[in-house]
């Protein structure tokens, strides 16, 4: 929230003067989701800004009229959200945050990291992100030189977290993905936390986890997202329509590494590795 309005501040809106913003945040919860959209809906706001698919999903089916902007968002045109990234058409626009060409950026930093890992599971929770199996499938077809099996890791709740991590520690040559989603982003200290208990080398999506104690990061800045989604935000305040407005992906990307973590999982970073990050922390 700060991203976006200091983004919508340097395009002269501020919030109580000019500009009046409402938030919410319902984390992984689609009961408190659909309430809030319903709440948000009926306001009649000129514009509404939502983040992760069960967001933009209770959003669409909620109205076809008031202006959305997906802030970050996985592939929007395969989830139905839009017609195509270049032509939107309806009331949705915005911009994406990965696609599955990043599982293979992760696995590869990967196994240069911790070279032992011969499998590797993406975790993710398929009620509120089911397109990673398809990102699954996309990455299973392109040809790689990295000889690491990657599998679907689903996981619904906590105890199914635990017990997942769990049995990646017991059997060697254990990885793990975690894949941006609205329950992983919800849970992510528990994942920290169960990764270095299990010794399991994990590889994240977002800069900020790693200074929390994850092994590494790889991924779209989401602050710089937000920033940007405020551009849209102001346009559409001007009279433009969502329909005219093409989705935009990343431009940023991050890569940080915890060498505190690495070095208690028994770890070597490659300096090749270390001189491509962005933050290292000793």
């Amino acid at each position: 929230m700060t991203a976006l309005k200091q983004g919508l501040q340097e395009l002269g809106w501020t919030d109580g003067r000019n500009v009046q913003i409402e938030i919410r945040f319902a984390g992984a919860d689609a009961g408190r989701i659909r309430t809030h959209v319903a709440e948000l809906v009926a306001l009649a706001p000129d514009v509404i800004v939502g983040q992760t698919t069960p967001v933009i999903r209770a959003l669409r089916q909620a109205t076809s009229s008031i202006p959305i902007v997906m802030a970050a968002i996985n592939d929007p045109v395969d989830q139905g959200f839009v017609s195509s990234l270049a032509h939107p058409g309806g009331n949705i626009t915005g911009f994406t945050f990965v696609d599955f060409q990043m599982v293979g950026k992760w696995l590869e930093i990967l196994k240069e990291a911790a070279p032992g890992v011969s499998r590797a599971a993406l975790m993710f929770n398929p009620d509120t992100s089911p397109h990673y199996y398809v990102f699954l499938r996309s990455f299973e077809a392109e040809p790689r030189a990295i000889a690491v099996e990657v599998t679907a890791g689903p996981v619904r709740n906590t105890t199914e977290v635990e017990e997942a991590l769990a049995k990646l520690g017991r059997e060697p040559g254990g990885g793990l993905i975690v894949a941006p989603d609205a329950f992983t982003i919800v849970h992510h200290p528990l994942f920290i936390g169960l990764a270095q208990q299990h010794r399991v080398p994990a590889v994240y999506s977002t800069r900020a986890y790693v200074a929390q104690g994850a092994l590494m990061s790889y991924g779209p800045d989401p602050y710089d997202n937000f920033r940007r989604s405020a551009s849209y935000v102001d346009r559409i305040l001007k009279g433009a329509k969502p329909a005219d407005l093409p989705i935009q992906q990343p431009t940023k990307f991050e890569l940080a590494i915890n060498l505190k973590t690495a070095k208690a999982l028994g770890l070597q970073i490659p300096d090749r590795l270390l001189a491509l990050a962005d933050e290292v922390i000793e």
